[in-house]
């Protein structure tokens, strides 16, 4: 579903046949330009064929019906996926932003996989449109997009930015850009790129780590970006965007989730616009998920130190919704 070309096959049309499209792709959701009556059908049949708007990819749902995860199948062969999160009051789609992974986080199931390729601007886009046309069934919409799927968002970052544009222009998909959030493992260079971008997107940071030495046994790129280097990186975007950081912790048994690691992160954490957000494990291998009363012990004492901090919902656990879990096999 290759959108982003074809403005080539409406150069000698119309200007209006541009809005016509991407209503028709964005905001009707189709998935077959003969839906379009209002294009001329040699035009339809042009499209369908040079452009079809096909998704290739199958979803796997939770009993509660709150997780949807999608294995999409691209055109090299190669898959992704991406996992729709329901909330009473918000939907949100997490896309993945490379094929594997080049960091080679341990916890992570995408790491297992080494990297392939990088992801390019309509197969991002792609994972959104699939999962807007299956809401789209229940009368609802995407409202929310997040980049912590498969790979670093930061190492593919012109297609993501792109992406994001596109899926934000009034014209299209007309999601707005406070409504898109990018994870990363606190690339340095590019969180300050992000902080020039005139977007009002919203960043967050996967520490899961209180000091260098655990962090770099669980995240290899910590030996080239510390979390002073990554608190630094941070402050600056702060001082530019005014806009509050999000600092991911995934909890996991026995190993960052003691009393004196929550001690240590609140130490990190005193900072204005931070904040903390807390996940249970969703298990991959090699580690397990702190127990519900070992998180409330550990965000009790962030809430002690002043800290804000939030704690995640559990998705999707038994239709493996952590990233890579699928694709993987």
């Amino acid at each position: 579903m290759n959108l982003n070309q074809i403005e080539k096959v409406l150069e000698k049309e119309p200007a209006y046949r541009l809005k016509q499209v991407k209503k028709a792709a964005f905001r009707d959701l189709i998935d077959d330009w003969n839906k379009v009556s209002t294009l001329p059908l040699r035009l339809r049949e042009k499209l369908n064929k040079e452009y079809p708007l096909l998704i290739n990819g199958e979803f796997f749902i939770s009993k509660d019906q709150k997780t949807v995860k999608a294995l999409i199948f691209l055109e090299d062969g190669l898959k992704i996926e991406s996992v729709l999160m329901r909330h009473k009051d918000r939907n949100t789609v997490c896309v993945s932003s490379q094929i594997g992974c080049p960091l080679g986080c341990k916890f992570c199931a995408t790491g297992k996989m080494g990297f392939k390729r990088n992801l390019e601007v309509f197969e991002i886009v792609e994972q959104v449109i699939f999962f807007a046309r299956y809401l789209k069934e229940s009368k609802v919409r995407v409202t929310n997009v997040v980049f912590m799927g498969m790979g670093e968002p930061f190492l593919n970052y012109e297609n993501v930015i792109s992406a994001i544009k596109i899926l934000n222009e009034k014209e299209g998909f007309n999601l707005g850009a406070r409504k898109f959030s990018i994870s990363t493992v606190g690339i340095t260079e590019v969180i300050e790129k992000l902080a020039e971008e005139k977007l009002q997107i919203n960043l967050a940071i996967s520490l899961h780590a209180s000091s260098n030495k655990l962090r770099s046994e669980l995240i290899p790129a910590t030996k080239k970006y510390p979390i002073e280097k990554i608190l630094k990186a941070v402050d600056d975007y702060i001082e530019k965007t005014k806009r509050r950081v999000m600092f991911e912790y995934l909890m996991i048994k026995n190993l960052n989730d003691s009393d004196e690691s929550a001690r240590e992160v609140a130490s990190l954490m005193k900072k204005p616009l931070c904040f903390v957000n807390l996940i249970s494990y969703n298990p991959t291998g090699g580690f397990q998920p702190s127990t519900k009363k070992r998180i409330k012990s550990f965000k009790n004492i962030l809430e002690k130190e002043g800290i804000l901090v939030t704690e995640r919902y559990r998705f999707g656990r038994e239709i493996k919704a952590a990233c890579g879990q699928l694709a993987g096999k």
